[in-house]
């Protein structure tokens, strides 16, 4: 991207709160620029060079001058092509910031393009444009609840609650994928036994420990300011929620009374404790593609991955403790039946192994001493945000 924004990007007046879907096809320009177009170029200039010196060596110097026209003639269209998108980029933002069009937010398509592109970009979101980026919020119903109206979201609190973080590029609504298969939810299941569910969303492109602390100052200002006096808070978390979770809880802090003291339980559902090999993968893969003239293009696309991907490449270790108050139950899926099986042990759930999701590592040291562990066979990374399995442990774990 960019490193700076035109003004019209930067401000926003009260009647522009919010991005447009101005604002993501404005986004969507200057990624084809940058990305797409110059990824192409890129390459075109890296064979042609490659090609040229082989032909230049082949006929002693004779096709020095149809090379550099060549060269020309692409350097003019791809500087035309690029300027026409940014250009583009720069006349959308100026509609966006005047209000005009509909709101990424004001239905489920644009919140689900919204959540993904804060998880692949969502650090660069903050810095360059911070319209888009979303704030870690309880939400309800679509929006973002406010923390002193907490009375009227939650009309029927109870001193006893559940609150549930998100995945990588997903938000809130994932907690519904599955339910025609289940007929509910977890946090239908726990608002029938007196439990009351809280859904957050947040920019899981911001690295893990800035997004702890986020959750950390929004759990406490929760806390305070809940309507009925809390006795417990449950957490659950899924993927990289799960760890957004461990980080949250080991956040200092100097209130008389932090929201940790009440965690009783804290389940992680398909957790890259220990990392995910396809993070792993994608670092490899751009340091490997940089290596040649000819594939660097495509190297930096990989590169364009947030600080959130980055930090599921190793997960959180030691220096990250459990709360020493609180029950960890941690859940794995394996798409065999086995986790024992070669495939089910290398793949897992097609994006974290086993071992990451429970915290152990090949010497058996386990960053959970005492948890409970539970796994999913024939299962992939997304039915663990609503299982009949999982459902079946909840009623043991949060009764």
């Amino acid at each position: 991207m960019a490193a700076a924004r035109s003004p019209a990007a930067r401000t926003r007046g009260p009647a522009a709160a919010g991005p447009t879907y101005l604002d993501a096809l404005s986004l969507l320009s200057e990624v084809a620029d940058e990305l797409v177009v110059g990824s192409v170029r890129d390459t075109h200039v890296a064979w042609a060079d490659r090609v040229g010196g082989v032909v230049r060596r082949a006929t002693g110097g004779a096709s020095v001058v149809p090379d550099r026209i060549h060269r020309g003639i692409a350097t003019a269209v791809y500087a035309g092509v690029s300027a026409g998108l940014r250009a583009t980029s720069a006349g959308l933002d100026k509609a966006a910031a005047t209000g005009v069009g509909p709101r990424l937010e004001d239905g489920p398509r644009g919140r689900f393009v919204s959540s993904a592109v804060n998880g692949l970009i969502g650090d660069r979101l903050v810095r360059e444009r911070p319209q888009m980026a979303i704030p870690m919020a309880v939400r309800s119903g679509g929006r973002d609840v406010p923390l002193d109206a907490l009375a009227e979201a939650f009309p029927d609190a109870t001193g006893r609650i559940v609150v549930f973080l998100h995945g990588l590029c997903e938000n809130e609504s994932y907690w519904g994928y599955g339910r025609e298969r289940t007929g509910t939810t977890y946090g239908e299941a726990l608002a029938a036994r007196g439990r009351t569910p809280v859904f957050l969303r947040a920019n899981t492109g911001l690295g893990l420990r800035e997004n702890g602390v986020a959750l950390s100052a929004l759990l406490q200002r929760l806390v305070d300011g809940w309507p009925v006096a809390v006795q417990e808070v449950a957490l659950v978390g899924h993927s990289l929620g799960g760890l957004v979770v461990r980080a949250a809880g080991a956040v200092a802090t100097a209130e008389e009374r932090p929201w940790t003291d009440r965690v009783t339980e804290v389940v992680t559902l398909g957790t890259p404790h220990l990392g995910a090999p396809i993070a792993w993968g994608i670092g490899h893969g751009s340091r490997g593609l940089g290596m040649l003239p000819e594939t660097a293009a495509f190297g930096r696309i990989l590169d364009w991955r947030s600080l959130g991907v980055h930090d599921l490449v190793a997960g959180l270790a030691e220096d990250v403790p459990p709360l020493p108050h609180a029950r960890y139950r941690l859940v794995a899926a394996t798409l065999t039946r086995s986790q024992r099986h070669p495939v089910g042990h290398v793949v897992g759930d097609l994006l974290v192994r086993p071992r990451s999701a429970y915290g152990r590592d090949r010497r058996g040291r386990t960053l959970f001493p005492g948890g409970e562990v539970l796994h999913l066979g024939r299962a992939d990374h997304f039915d663990l945000l609503n299982h009949p399995e999982v459902h079946r442990a909840m009623e043991r774990w949060l009764p």
